[in-house]
């Protein structure tokens, strides 16, 4: 060791025994302390339930949580409810008195009996508030104002400042209703075989109007009289207030006074509807009597003129001459269907074909000229010059191309012609068969015109019946007319609707206080059951509650205690302790503020295992834990620094032969370790002589040595216990670093060679379970476990609070000195 090195040696001794003064031996306290019982810890004589407390712990640990829910919800409403249009109030009141029985046509000619009789009926009332909101009546609403071409309407009902809100709720599936589907082409009949009931087109008007009578169901509200104190229902009295809400006042108030007229017409109508009917009746016949009239009078006039009936002594001449002109006709018809028929037979010959075509087509003789030339030159040159010739060969071509151009003209004038002369047959065989049946006919009608004066007679008496018939219904219909006008209606308007000035609502103030209630009782509900599943140790009162065991340490995180230093610090003390760096290394006492949290929470450690015994502090000690990653070896380092800060000679044994790692935290070689001494005989000096001494920490370290296969029968072997047993006569104490529990073996093995356990629980992470689950293994195998050491825990947490007071209790004064202790 260089003389640097004797330096640093000396002043980590130095450090150490200042640290040490004042302080006991704790190793040598020999104070009786009465033993820990099974039952002490988790028994209370306050009720174990949970408190008004609890519930406010868990609600505050999540306080952002609920105020994050709170601020949302109330700003949505907020907005929502800012977004929502002023809605107006118009009311009209109508009286409906007492049913009166309509008049009816008397059964004697030109009587008519009115009858006056009141029906007290207690659910005619009841059944009129039904009415006026019925589709029926609505639909006759929407069609009176045309609320379909209503822009006033129509933009207040499907748009304005509810679509943002809308389009949103339709996202998360709570939006409005889907739309009604389209009607099936193939629908059952709407009429029946004994009156019909509604027509397709009355199907589809209802289907049209679909929303529009849903939007007025929706604004409309009907009901009795109430007093405007009370706002009770007014007793003994027959009227009935109608009210519709719309953003627009004038829509309103236009509205509902039409549902007030409309359901005062429905009932005159419905009250006149036998009269209506009689009346219906009454003048659909007259319209028939009249139509027939007028067609006997066309028909009588129409036959006259169609029989030539001038007078009746005059028509048979008429009839005479008409069937001897169709005589005539006839056989000049059949001499030109004779004439085209031998024309069409002579061209139907093969040997007339080419003459008709060379007679009737002016191409075919000019196409026999040009073939003509063509064959005198063709013969002048073959005089001259050989068949190979160009000359020869393209006057040859030109008569080849001609001679067929020639045949096809031939062919289509011999068609031609055929067809023509076979159209010109066929027209003058027709005329003679339409003749010949004309000529029939009239033969036919010759014979039947004897009857014709009989039949010109009996057409005037049907019109002079009809004519007699229309009489007595016009008197009738007269009457039926009076007796309509005479019906009394129950039902009037009393007062019509103003526009209203004021809007009643949205009660936007009351809106978003509603939602920041309900909000925050969400919000702290949503806190509760997310406590509710947190199925973690948390608290030393879970330890003592749910385990049976002291919590001996809150160990807080170690991210709050190191920024205390001074910038630059940290990496000083490092550098003068010569503690290596790396992502590995934990935070070790010698890297932080002794008065910060997390070195006098290893204080407390320290305190609770050293009176943890009643007569003498436990000598050897294993550290363990329940599953990886909860920080026994940093708890076991830890540990053992504060003990050996007292003066007291700690050695820290790995036991974790799976995943060693005091040598790489320490820095120190792992060439010969704990596995090397367990697999070899070796005496007590070969034992003591593996351990090496770490200066700047004060510890003596025995690290895990080379990997072993069989890591279980080496700690449980006795060659582990010859190993405590020599490191126990020369330590004070003797800190063993071992595998979770739940996981491997080898942690149980241990804790029946040592004289305590402490159990290392990782806060806010380890389930119940787990922890339940190693306390019943260490308690099987009759193991003394001293206590838990909740590690890893935040002091913002409310379960800390007393060691926030302590940290504050260390704060700085503003002028750069430190509080004094009380």
């Amino acid at each position: 060791m260089n003389e640097h090195d004797d330096d640093v040696s000396m002043s980590g001794h130095e450090e150490r025994k200042e640290l040490a003064a004042g302080l006991p031996d704790w190793g040598r306290l020999a104070v009786p302390i009465p033993p820990h019982t099974g039952t002490y810890y988790g028994e209370s004589d306050e009720s174990e339930g949970a408190h008004l407390r609890d519930y406010w712990r868990a609600v505050r640990k999540r306080l952002w949580l609920v105020v994050g829910v709170v601020v949302l919800v109330t700003l949505l409403a907020a907005i929502y409810m800012g977004r929502q249009p002023d809605v107006f109030v118009a009311q009209t009141r109508v009286q409906v008195d007492l049913e009166i029985a309509g008049a009816s046509v008397g059964a004697a000619k030109n009587q008519s009996v009115i009858i006056n009789n009141p029906v007290n009926d207690p659910t005619y009332f009841n059944t009129q508030l039904q009415i006026l909101t019925s589709p029926g009546l609505l639909r006759r609403v929407a069609k009176t104002l045309d609320l379909e071409h209503n822009a006033a309407f129509r933009n207040t009902q499907t748009g304005g400042g509810r679509s943002t809100w809308r389009s949103l709720m339709k996202t998360i599936g709570v939006g409005d209703p889907a739309a009604p589907l389209t009607a099936p082409k193939d629908e059952l009949p709407l009429t029946s075989s004994v009156a019909p009931a509604v027509s397709r087109e009355d199907l589809a008007e209802a289907r049209r109007l679909a929303p529009y009578v849903n939007a007025l169901q929706a604004g409309l509200r009907v009901e009795p009289v109430k007093e405007t104190r009370t706002a009770g229902y007014v007793k003994d009295t027959r009227l009935i207030d109608i009210t519709f809400r719309h953003q627009d006042p004038q829509v309103a108030a236009k509205i509902v006074n039409a549902i007030a007229d409309t359901f005062v017409l429905a009932n005159l109508e419905k009250k006149t509807e036998t009269n209506t009917s009689t009346g219906d009746f009454l003048q659909r016949r007259v319209a028939e009597l009249q139509s027939q009239i007028r067609s006997g009078e066309e028909q009588l006039a129409n036959y006259a003129k169609n029989n030539q009936i001038i007078t009746l002594d005059n028509e048979q001449n008429i009839v005479a001459e008409r069937l001897t002109g169709l005589n005539r006709q006839l056989l000049e018809a059949e001499n030109e269907r004779k004439l085209a028929e031998a024309s069409y037979r002579a061209a139907s010959e093969p040997r007339a074909a080419g003459a008709i075509a060379d007679s009737t087509s002016k191409a075919v003789d000019d196409a026999r000229s040009k073939l003509d030339e063509l064959r005198q030159k063709r013969s002048k040159l073959a005089t001259r010059y050989t068949d190979e010739y160009p000359e020869v060969v393209e006057v040859d071509t030109q008569i080849a191309e001609l001679e067929k151009q020639l045949k096809e003209n031939r062919g289509r004038a011999t068609n031609t012609a055929l067809t023509n002369l076979e159209t010109r047959y066929r027209q003058t065989l027709a005329r003679e068969e339409s003749l010949r049946a004309a000529l029939s006919r009239q033969r036919g009608e010759t014979v039947t015109q004897n009857d014709a004066g009989i039949n010109y007679r009996i057409i005037q008496q049907e019109i002079a019946t009809n004519r007699n018939l229309l009489d007595g219904l016009l008197q009738r219909s007269r009457e039926n007319d009076v007796v309509l006008a005479g019906t009394p209606n129950n039902i009037s308007v009393v007062d019509y609707a103003l526009a209203p000035d004021y809007p009643v609502g949205p009660r936007r103030t009351q809106g978003v206080m509603l939602a920041f209630l309900l909000s925050l009782a969400f919000g702290a509900g949503l806190s509760l059951f997310l406590e509710y599943l947190n199925d973690t140790v948390r608290s030393s009162e879970d330890v003592e509650t749910l385990l049976h065991l002291p919590a001996l340490s809150v160990i807080p995180t170690a991210g709050g205690t190191v920024g205390r230093l001074l910038p630059g610090a940290r990496a000083l003390q490092r550098r003068r302790h010569q503690i290596p760096t790396g992502d590995e290394r934990p935070e070790l006492l010698l890297n932080v503020d002794q008065r910060s949290p997390l070195a006098e929470a290893y204080r407390h450690l320290r305190t609770s295992v050293l009176l943890s015994r009643a007569g003498q502090a436990p000598r050897t000690l294993l550290v363990s834990s329940s599953l990886p990653s909860e920080g026994k070896t940093t708890t076991s380092i830890n540990t053992a620094i504060s003990l050996a800060q007292t003066g007291a000679r700690v050695v820290v044994v790995d036991a974790d032969m799976r995943r060693p790692c005091l040598h790489k935290i320490f820095d120190q070689p792992n060439g010969q370790g704990l596995s090397t001494i367990l697999s070899s005989e070796m005496t007590r000096e070969e034992m003591l002589a593996a351990v090496r001494f770490h200066e700047p920490s004060g510890l003596h370290l025995l690290g895990a040595g080379p990997v072993s296969p069989n890591p279980a029968e080496l700690l449980g072997s006795e060659q582990m216990r010859n190993l405590i047993a020599a490191l126990s006569s020369k330590f004070t104490h003797v800190i063993i670093d071992s595998p979770p529990i739940v996981s491997f073996t080898d942690g149980v093995l241990i804790s029946t060679m040592v004289e305590g356990v402490l159990l290392v629980v990782r806060g806010g992470k380890t389930p119940r379970s787990v922890v339940r689950r190693s306390r019943q293994v260490l308690s099987e195998v009759g193991a003394k476990v001293l206590g838990v050491v909740l590690n890893n825990v935040t002091l913002q947490r409310d379960d800390y609070y007393y060691y926030r007071y302590y940290h504050s209790y260390y704060e700085t004064k503003p002028d750069g000195g430190v509080a004094a202790e009380a």
